[in-house]
């Protein structure tokens, strides 16, 4: 009965040897894939460093540019206004002409016949003009005519 005792702990101890050495392989197999797993965060940790600098780039740029466009839209906010302000006044002169216009016709109509007057004198001017300018040539003709005649005796 001893032997079988003695059976009885060999075979447990075998037993407890294969399972130690069933259990240190896959411990073993367990360390390579963590170590595989851990290789991969650490990759994975690299790129998330990338990415994160690169997201706050992008960021300062977005923020660079979100201040450009304010301080664009206000400087074009100040040029819409003076455009705005440009055509108040070009309407302001328009209306300004158009009362002149409307002053100066009321008194060219109550004024129609002076005008009309003004004109009939012109003209009589001019033909008095005309017919002295013509009587000038005519007279310098004739002196002409007897500077040649004296030359020529």
């Amino acid at each position: 009965m001893e032997i079988i005792l003695y059976l009885s702990v060999a075979l447990v101890a075998i037993a407890f040897l294969v399972l130690v050495i069933y259990l240190a392989k896959t411990l073993k197999s367990l360390q390579g894939t963590l170590s595989s797993v851990s290789s991969t965060l650490i990759g994975l940790e690299k790129q998330l460093d990338g990415v994160t600098k690169e997201t706050t780039e992008l960021l300062q740029k977005t923020n660079a540019l979100a201040d450009d466009i304010q301080e664009k839209s206000q400087n074009l906010t100040s040029v819409i206004t003076a455009v705005k302000d440009v055509g108040t006044t070009v309407n302001k002169f328009n209306g300004t002409l158009k009362n002149l216009t409307q002053s100066f016709d009321v008194q060219v109509e109550e004024n129609k016949e002076k005008i009309s007057q003004i004109v009939q004198w012109g003209n009589v001017f001019l033909e008095l003009k005309d017919k002295w300018t013509a009587k000038k040539q005519e007279k310098n003709q004739g002196s002409a005519e007897e500077i040649r005649r004296v030359r020529s005796r």
